[in-house]
């Protein structure tokens, strides 16, 4: 993959296909892969682009403090220098709270706006959150990223006929850098733009699985506070949807994407 300088970092990115530029942005400890099947699907009507995070993937890793503010504009540093604003954007997970911001800070990079199992804010309000942040920093600092990336993947992946995903989900997930990865949770802890979500004057779809790790009625409640934002809801799913149901997930995003040219 090509890697593009942007002041003290570089990011590697691809680009296939022609027409309306359609990004993704990854999850946390994930790379600009997990996009595989979209880049396959979509490259043929649209100019898909996918990258990798800072600290992630073939990026540089630098030390931290990260920031989801630091994420989006290096995201929006790479939709400038690629000329493709303004772009249909798409985020999954962390790669939605990067999406969120560069909404609220850079809204004329974005022709369309897309939050797929992520929410405006991650804040910790209950003993049930902090244990569950807490958890990720103990198994990552005690048995290490691919026991952190097997557990995930259990969880994430748990039919089986999903093995061959899992297997090669916890493959990934041990290339991670480990100072990178806690750099980007610290990043996640507290960060919030909930105040912000009625001034998201993008049109918006949110794809929610019904099993994810927070309820269809959190999304519910922030995709009513936005005045262009509708729901999707797909069945029998979890967190990383694009990559558990990607036929179900490609045509929600499909249909959406069909109603802005």
């Amino acid at each position: 993959m090509p890697k593009l300088s942007l002041g003290e970092i570089s990011l590697s990115y691809e680009v296939t296909g022609e027409g309306q530029p359609l990004l993704f942005i990854h999850g946390l400890g994930s790379s600009g892969r997990d996009w595989e099947l979209q880049v396959a699907f979509f490259s043929s009507h649209y100019r898909v682009v996918t990258f990798d995070l800072r600290g992630h993937g073939q990026s540089d890793h630098p030390p931290g403090p990260y920031s989801i503010r630091l994420f989006a504009a290096d995201t929006a540093g790479l939709i400038e220098r690629l000329g493709i604003a303004p772009a249909h954007v798409v985020g999954l997970s962390l790669g939605g709270m990067v999406a969120f911001q560069l909404a609220v800070d850079r809204p004329d990079l974005l022709r369309s706006l897309v939050i797929v199992n992520s929410g405006p804010e991650f804040v910790v309000r209950s003993f049930k959150d902090l244990l569950g942040v807490v958890q990720r920093f103990l198994i990552v600092r005690l048995l290490g990223m691919r026991r952190m990336g097997e557990v995930l993947a259990e969880r994430l992946f748990p039919k089986p006929e999903h093995a061959p995903i899992r297997e090669m989900f916890a493959a990934r997930w041990a290339e991670n850098d480990r100072r990178a990865y806690e750099a980007a949770m610290r990043a996640i802890v507290g960060w919030s733009v909930t105040e912000h979500l009625g001034e998201i004057n993008i049109p918006t779809l949110v794809v929610a699985s019904d099993q994810d790790y927070t309820p269809v009625a959190v999304k519910e409640a922030y995709v009513a506070r936005m005045p262009r934002a509708e729901l999707v809801v797909i069945e029998d799913a979890r967190h990383a949807v694009p990559v558990e149901h990607p036929e179900a997930f490609n045509l929600a995003l499909q249909a959406f994407l069909s109603k802005q040219c």
